[in-house]
């Protein structure tokens, strides 16, 4: 077995820890997991199955200071190099991988690989739908659905893995080869993480770093990448730079028609983008436009991206709770036609909103600003806009129902992550839409 009798930390007892926890398990290691919450702040099943499986776990300040050695260390994404958990295992001279990379070792089935800011979710499940119906067995995985080292030590047989990646996860590669990689955007986020913007789209640039003339680099014609040494393809709504390009509401190859959108159920400029580089994967894979078409006219977008949940009064309520950075929430504004009550806010990431400034002048008549960044974002927009601060998102969505006209829309696309108040943005907008539903007609 390849990690037989070697000793092997795993940091972070999560859905990912626990994944390539059990993959180096089924191949022969010795296992510690690490976390640095308290055991009762975690999943008892998750735990009580890893120990059933032979795993050792320590929890609390116990992770913090443990000082056994290991043959090499697995990070899951959330951990934080600069933690005390993770400087702990950073500082010692021992290679550190992340689980993505972990689980590409042990997979033996060609990666597509999806990075970007934002769309990576949309584009990762859409790409995989449509694979499936023209007869390309594969899996939406990774930072969504099962870890990859989950689906490598599942051992089913995939003609392709879709793989999304987060520059979290891209970190930690060593030996990571997509055969096509594809790179959708950038904009600033995680800046509670990163250092720099800089540092941040490095991290995701890694995407590309081990791949060779054989594989393809799908990407962004809009953004200024260095080169890359896969065959490239590119294409932009906003250009006509790209291979792929949008002309009068129909997306072009190469000077050849290939899908109109309004045969779609897709909306903005973002999401024509997202279908663009799904066409090139899909090319890239050898399948034809005929084949692909039918796949992506039906593809229906799924909750939490700019979510229609219900019209009261003749008022739009929005669910845009996928919104976790301004970029997100900027295309989410470029896209509404009516004007807008807009609620915003949540955790600190260490954004400043001022960028914002101009188009919430443009498209918002009202903001209603919840969580740790409310106050900040009232200063940033202040004489711009009409701002109030909630208490909570029920607070917020009544005042926003208190002031929204008929002919408005109540968009709820916060702009930053919810961990300060919420489990995560499904929950955060699983809230948003159980409130709407429930608002008096």
């Amino acid at each position: 077995m390849r990690y037989s009798n070697q000793n092997v930390a795993v940091l972070g007892a999560g859905l990912s820890g626990a994944s390539a926890a059990l993959l180096l398990r089924s191949e022969g290691a010795n296992v510690t997991v690490l976390d640095s919450a308290e055991e009762k702040k975690l999943l008892r099943s998750t735990l009580d199955n890893l120990r059933g499986q032979a795993v050792r776990v320590i929890c609390g300040a116990d992770a913090d200071r443990n000082g056994d050695k290991y043959d090499f260390i697995v990070a899951s994404p959330g951990i934080d190099p600069g933690s005390a958990l993770g400087r702990n295992f950073w500082s010692r001279q021992i290679e550190v991988i992340g689980e993505l990379e972990l689980g590409w070792r042990s997979c033996e089935t060609p990666v597509i690989a999806i990075t970007g800011t934002n769309g990576k979710t949309t584009t990762t499940e859409m790409l995989a739908q449509m694979l499936n119906q023209c007869g390309q067995k594969t899996i939406a995985c990774g930072n969504i659905g099962k870890p990859l080292s989950e689906v490598a030590r599942e051992k089913i047989k995939y003609d392709v893995l879709t793989v999304e990646v987060s520059s979290f996860q891209l970190e930690t590669i060593r030996t990571f080869r997509p055969s096509i990689a594809l790179w959708l955007n950038f904009a600033p986020d995680h800046l509670d993480r990163y250092r720099s913007v800089g540092e941040y789209r490095a991290a995701k640039l890694r995407i590309f770093e081990n791949q060779n003339a054989g594989d393809v680099a799908i990407v962004n014609a809009s953004e200024n990448l260095p080169e890359v040494r896969g065959r490239r393809i590119s294409f932009s709504a906003y250009t006509n730079r790209g291979d792929f390009r949008l002309s009068e509401g129909v997306i072009i190859f190469q000077n050849q028609p290939v899908l109109r959108m309004s045969e779609t159920k897709l909306r903005g400029s973002h999401n024509i983008e997202n279908l663009m580089a799904t066409l090139a994967a899909g090319h890239a894979r050898g399948l034809s436009f005929k084949q692909m078409v039918p796949s992506l006219s039906a593809y229906e977008p799924q909750p939490h991206r700019c979510e229609f949940v219900r019209q009261i009064g003749g008022v739009d309520y929005i669910n845009d709770s996928k919104a976790t950075n301004l970029d997100a929430m900027e295309k989410a504004l470029q896209a509404q036609s009516k004007p807008v009550v807009l609620i915003a806010g949540g955790k600190d990431k260490g954004f400043n909103y001022q960028p914002m400034r101009e188009l919430v002048k443009e498209k918002v008549r009202a903001t209603i600003l919840i969580g740790e960044m409310a106050k900040q974002i009232a200063r940033d927009w202040d004489g711009a806009v009409k701002t109030e601060i909630a208490t909570s998102l029920a607070d917020a969505v009544e005042r926003a129902h208190a002031t929204a006209q008929s002919g408005e829309v109540v968009l709820f696309s916060p702009g930053t992550s919810s961990f300060d108040m919420f489990k995560s943005y499904v929950d955060r907008g699983d809230q948003f839409r159980a409130l709407v539903q429930a608002l008096p007609q």
